[in-house]
């Protein structure tokens, strides 16, 4: 049984301390990478682990992988193992509010074949906002054996956007922000500009006032992105396989699911210089 995509903090409030949901923490700051674990060490929703970005939800490699390419199935089924999360479990990944960092926790798990996963929206800035509880203490859950069953077709790799970049049967999604897009401005990676062919959905304007928009906003919205592309068809794109899986997330809200992820992003695109860029 899947859950719903998105989950508000009344209804996780009243779940909190069942043993069969698990909530994570992804806040996560680009120019600040250790922020998230303080801020988690401060104060998080009662139950929460946290997840770091860079060192859970990401795995080190090479510069020709993209700034946060994806672990290997084995690694993160082996780090969801050490967390105690079971497939049954009901998973709540949240971030500081716009849910972009939680939204990559949500895809991955996806991708792992995990069906009860849901976003907190509104975050934990919500979750204050409403008055609800936070804690310092840390839970402890016994380990499990999470298994290995990836679901490689919610995934594209740099070698098929290549392969079928301009005939017809792929559209790249691109979540970057419109001036990122257009290559005006690059303020983390080397280089501007977008992959050739993309169309424009900055992940921002999935929301509004930190919450997402409501299902049939979303669907009117990303069908004129789209226009008459079939969500099968859509891959996301952003700088390194972030902001991507907000949109993915978003078009689900939307009653568009199907779409899937390029993880590598721009940041593995421009890591080989042949590879053809647009701007403009």
């Amino acid at each position: 049984m899947s859950a719903a995509v998105l989950i508000d903090g009344a209804t996780l409030a009243a779940r909190l301390g069942d043993a069969g949901v698990r909530i994570f923490d992804c806040r996560h700051d680009l120019a600040k990478p250790a922020l998230g674990a303080q801020q988690y060490a401060q104060a998080h929703l009662p139950g929460a682990l946290h997840a770091h970005m860079d060192h859970d939800l990401a795995r080190h490699g090479d510069v020709s992988n993209g700034r946060h390419p994806l672990p290997t199935p084995e690694a993160f089924a082996a780090w969801l193992g050490r967390q105690g999360v079971r497939p049954e479990d009901h998973v709540v990944a949240y971030d500081a509010g716009g849910g972009t960092s939680a939204a990559r926790l949500w895809w991955m798990l996806r991708w792992m074949g995990h069906a009860k996963v849901s976003v907190l929206d509104g975050g934990i800035a919500a979750w204050v906002a409403e008055g609800r509880p936070v804690t310092a203490e840390v839970a402890a859950f016994p380990k499990s054996a999470y298994p290995v069953a990836p679901r490689a077709a919610l995934a594209v790799d740099v070698g098929t956007v290549e392969s079928h970049l301009r005939d017809g049967s792929m559209l790249i999604l691109d979540a970057r922000a419109a001036a990122r897009f257009r290559g005006e401005s690059e303020p983390i990676d080397p280089v501007a500009g977008r992959i050739p062919g993309s169309r424009n959905r900055f992940c921002g304007e999935n929301l509004d006032g930190g919450r997402f928009k409501p299902a049939a906003q979303l669907r009117k919205e990303f069908e004129a992105v789209l226009d008459g592309t079939p969500p099968s068809q859509v891959v996301h794109s952003c700088g390194s396989g972030v902001a991507a899986c907000h949109n993915a997330l978003a078009m689900e809200i939307a009653g568009l699911p199907g779409s899937r992820v390029y993880p590598g992003s721009w940041s593995e695109w421009i890591a080989d210089p042949g590879r053809p860029r647009e701007t403009g």
